[in-house]
């Protein structure tokens, strides 16, 4: 499994929907989930299938109407890296802001 030079928030949040549920999920699904667009979401699940984080697959689900689905499931080292990409990205949006010291800068 190969390391991603850039994690950036749009893959935390497909890797935290991955995370949620371990069976398949395809990529309209993933647009939905996350709000992100789909000119993002696709090439990151190629992106994360080449570095071995992601496997897809087609749906071979013929009962169901409409266009097939590429599926997507985490790999098992990319579950264990999405897990800690995942817990690293709440940790940074729950820091708060910085702020200057109370007085600081304060003439008196």
């Amino acid at each position: 499994m190969e390391t991603l030079p850039r994690i950036g928030a749009a893959t935390a949040d497909v890797l935290a929907v991955l995370l949620d549920d371990p069976g398949p999920r395809w990529g309209l699904e993933l647009i939905k989930l996350t709000g992100r667009p789909s000119g993002t979401i696709y090439p990151l699940l190629d992106r994360l299938e080449r570095a071995g984080w992601v496997e897809s697959s087609w749906d071979d689900d013929t009962t169901r109407r409409g266009p097939r689905r590429r599926l997507y499931t985490l790999t098992p080292d990319g579950a264990e890296a999405a897990r800690d990409v995942v817990r690293r990205a709440r940790t940074r949006a729950v820091r708060p802001p910085f702020a200057p010291p109370r007085g600081a800068g304060a003439t008196g």
